[in-house]
């Protein structure tokens, strides 16, 4: 049975050239000094409490994008958006970053309806770092063939470990990976947010979650 440890573990070891591992790493622009070790607290938090729920389904992403998970070391999430997702899984929230808050245009698409969703629901990516254009840090690359393949091993052992009913992969990147390792009928597809996806995505999601859904985000829900 894989373990939160073994997970970072895999975290920590996998290195690529032009990325960004904000769980082992520090941002010198824009990062508080202890921000490596918040990243690391927070994400051993959800995994520890996702691991004992009975979790609806892993969203999976492609991997992170500078104004979102490079800063916050969460999928799918900004600035903006994070503490809210710090709340749905009933922790405190303290930025590892400092300044005005960053917001990005993924993030706010996938946070659009996740606020709405009222069964627990995990975040992450196909390849978990932040690739980036060399001598570029904060630009955004699709993440390469070889970085896929060791991204999709960490993506594995998280699915063994939470043991989620389903899988929505966001975008053909994710979908692409998932459904050559998984059960057809365990993964399903949405497309991507960007890139004039947002409408199309919504529909699939609402879809998805027809039954699950509330009409406004004011009261936030909380997994635990």
């Amino acid at each position: 049975m894989t373990s939160t440890q073994e997970i970072f573990r895999a975290l920590k070891n996998i290195q690529f050239e032009n990325t960004f591992n904000p769980y082992f790493e520090r941002c010198p622009v824009y990062d508080l000094q202890d921000a490596p070790e918040l990243r690391r607290h927070y994400l051993k938090e959800m995994l520890d409490r996702a691991s004992d729920i009975e979790l609806d389904a892993i969203w999976v992403g492609r991997d992170l994008g500078y104004r979102g998970g490079r800063r916050t070391g969460l999928a799918l999430t900004d600035d903006v958006h994070f503490a809210d997702h710090l709340q749905r899984w009933g922790l405190d929230v303290q930025r590892p970053t400092h300044g005005k808050p960053v917001a990005e245009r993924t993030a706010a698409a996938i946070w659009d309806i996740l606020l709405r969703v009222r069964v627990p629901v995990f975040l992450w990516n196909v390849f978990p770092l932040h690739p980036f254009n060399e001598g570029d840090p904060f630009s955004n690359r699709a993440h390469n063939a070889r970085e896929r393949r060791a991204g999709a091993e960490i993506l594995i052992k998280m699915v063994e470990l939470l043991q989620p009913k389903r899988i929505i992969a966001i975008g053909n990147d994710a979908y692409n990976v998932l459904s050559g390792v998984f059960a057809e009928d365990f993964v399903y597809k949405a497309r991507h947010p960007s890139y004039g996806g947002q409408t199309e995505f919504l529909a699939t999601m609402n879809s998805l979650y027809a039954s699950q859904l509330v009409e406004s985000d004011t009261d936030l829900f909380s997994y635990i």
